[in-house]
């Protein structure tokens, strides 16, 4: 650990919109955790001495009367426009001494530029001349911004100027006040509006991104330097309203309590942290709920795929040939339906069908997901058709994967499974790994598709088992990452019907349709979760049979009803 990014009673900070709102609660904060040396930036101006009709006047009606008041002494005729802007001009010089006053306190030094860090000339003027009387500028919190809320076909060119100067030029120009090299400290305040993008902010979200990305490349050059964009939700503050709060409950949102928020800030500045470029510090930004344009229509998602971008492939082996589990055939159609419209999520997945698998060698292939939009019900739901397909150099077309995918706005609570049964019957005494590899009657599957830790109990009608799935890497799922939904734990609760078939029948089989699947709650990581496999009939060529996923006390995680699949040879294991 470099004894650089220390936050030290000799660091000078640059602090932009650094004398209001939120931006100074976070360096009041630092100050209490670590005095040293503030110099705060902003636009607006502080009066020594307040006019007399405003001073010992601080409720906002009884100021605004006197304003007007003040306004038709001087011959002006008052306007709401005009007795708001010497209100707020009065109100920031207050917000501004108190900022400084409480930064004094906590045994901090601070003073206030008023200045505009899109005015690069007088920026730099400004803070070099305090710069020689306090000490080299050791630190940067980027904390100024705008916003010019609304739809993008009613922004203006005005408007995008607006919020992305103060943001990206703002950040240029305060980097060129100072040397790089030695610059210990950089902090930007970005927005979870650039991480997940919010209706009406796009010009917002495009500035905010563009400090998430500028805070990468400066570290990339200055590894030296503690830099860290931090992507902040919505505060807890006097710009939330109590109607704003909620809606932002009802679409899940929560706000960051200024406390908390605060002390996020100290703690991201701890050395430990220093490798730590971007975190996000809040809530998804779900939009709400609208009426869907009824308009149908349909995509083509064009994916190349192989084993080196996708290593989890060596764990699912059949017969020496990596085969893509249909669960991921399956997650690459759900995530795509999400992604079409967010703030809609997988619900039910119906007539999924395994038309020809798809196999890997040492050479990458292009598969294409045709979606079509099947139906919009109001803003409640939107119902999918979605097909796998790959064409020869000749010509021709492999259909791989079918399903209908439906998403919904508000997923329902989650149904109990009355049949659940956890009496252990010590019928099966396997464990663990040794459920995997260990013979032709084995399972065939590696790490990233196990574990079954134990079976509970087993008849000729059912099979109850307890599974425990570990997370993998986000570099070993590879194209095919786990969200709401788990293509990997989803495969590994499919297993106990091959323990099923293997236990009474000496037979293995292997996955041909879910027939009807359905997800209320995400599959537990790193818990353990219990599945229930009830047997419906048995062929000499497949098995029908449901899977509940559960926990202990029976409340679902999801289930897949009507599940087909077929007798397969004995020797999965082996290359052919």
């Amino acid at each position: 650990m470099t004894t650089l990014t220390q936050v030290r009673s000799s660091s000078v900070f640059v602090v932009s919109g650094g004398a209001k709102g939120i931006t100074a609660q976070c360096v009041t904060r630092l100050a209490q955790h670590q005095p040293c040396q503030f110099i705060l930036l902003g636009r607006s101006q502080v009066m020594e001495n307040e006019p007399d009709f405003a001073q010992d006047c601080f409720e906002e009606a009884v100021l605004k009367k006197r304003i007007m008041q003040h306004l038709i002494s001087q011959g002006e005729k008052p306007t709401p426009m005009s007795v708001q802007k010497v209100y707020n001009k009065i109100v920031s010089s207050r917000e501004i001494k108190t900022t400084l006053a409480e930064i004094h306190k906590a045994g901090a030094k601070a003073e206030y530029i008023s200045v505009d860090v899109t005015n690069v000339a007088e920026l730099q003027q400004k803070l070099a001349a305090v710069s020689a009387r306090v000490g080299k500028i050791t630190g940067i919190i980027h904390g100024a911004g705008n916003l010019a809320d609304k739809l993008i076909e009613k922004k203006t060119d005005q408007d995008f100027e607006k919020v992305y100067t103060a943001k990206v030029q703002g950040l240029e120009n305060l980097l060129s006040c100072v040397d790089a090299k030695e610059l210990e400290h950089l902090v930007l305040f970005s927005s979870v509006a650039g991480f997940y993008g919010n209706i009406g902010q796009s010009d917002y979200a495009i500035a905010n991104e563009i400090l998430n990305k500028s805070a990468h490349l400066i570290k990339q050059y200055n590894p030296n330097c503690h830099v860290v964009a931090i992507n902040w939700g919505g505060w807890d503050s006097g710009m939330v309203t109590p109607e704003l709060k909620k809606a932002f409950a009802e679409r899940g949102i929560d706000i960051i309590p200024v406390d908390v928020g605060t002390q996020m800030l100290v703690n991201e500045l701890h050395p430990s942290h220093r490798d730590s470029t971007q975190v996000v510090i809040g809530s998804p930004i779900i939009p709400p709920a609208g009426t869907l344009d009824p308009q149908l229509r349909s995509y083509r998602i064009r994916r190349r795929l192989s084993v080196d971008a996708n290593p989890f492939l060596m764990d699912h082996v059949i017969a020496g040939t990596p085969v893509l589990p249909a669960t991921c055939a399956m997650s690459w159609m759900i995530h795509a339906c999400e992604e079409c419209y967010p703030g809609y999520r997988y619900l039910r997945c119906k007539d999924f069908k395994v038309l020809k698998g798809i196999t890997f060698n040492q050479t990458s292939k292009e598969y294409i997901l045709e979606i079509q939009e099947l139906a919009k019900n109001g803003a409640e739901s939107i119902e999918f058709q979605t097909t796998i397909l790959s064409k020869t150099p000749e010509g021709k077309t492999h259909y791989h994967f079918r399903a209908n995918i439906t998403t919904v706005r508000q997923t329902p609570e989650a149904p109990i499974y009355e049949s659940v049964n956890l009496t252990e019957d010590n019928i099966i005494t396997t464990t663990g790994k040794d459920f995997y590899q260990n013979g032709d009657c084995s399972l065939f599957h590696g790490a990233a598709f196990q574990q079954i830790t134990r079976v509970i109990n087993i008849s000729p009608e059912k099979i109850t088992v307890e599974c425990f799935w570990s997370e993998i890497s986000p570099e070993t799922q590879g194209q095919f990452p786990i969200r709401w939904y788990n293509p990997y734990a989803t495969d590994l609760s499919t297993q106990p019907l091959w323990l099923w078939l293997s236990h009474y029948h000496q037979e293995v089989c292997l996955p041909g349709q879910l027939t009807n699947s359905e997800q209320f709650r995400p599959i537990p990581c790193n818990a353990p979760f219990y599945v229930s496999c009830e047997i419906i009939s048995k062929t000499a060529t497949g098995l029908t049979a449901n899977f509940m996923l559960h926990d202990t006390e029976g409340k679902l995680y999801s289930r897949i009803l009507g599940a087909k699949a077929i007798i397969a040879p004995m020797n999965l294991h082996k290359p052919k």
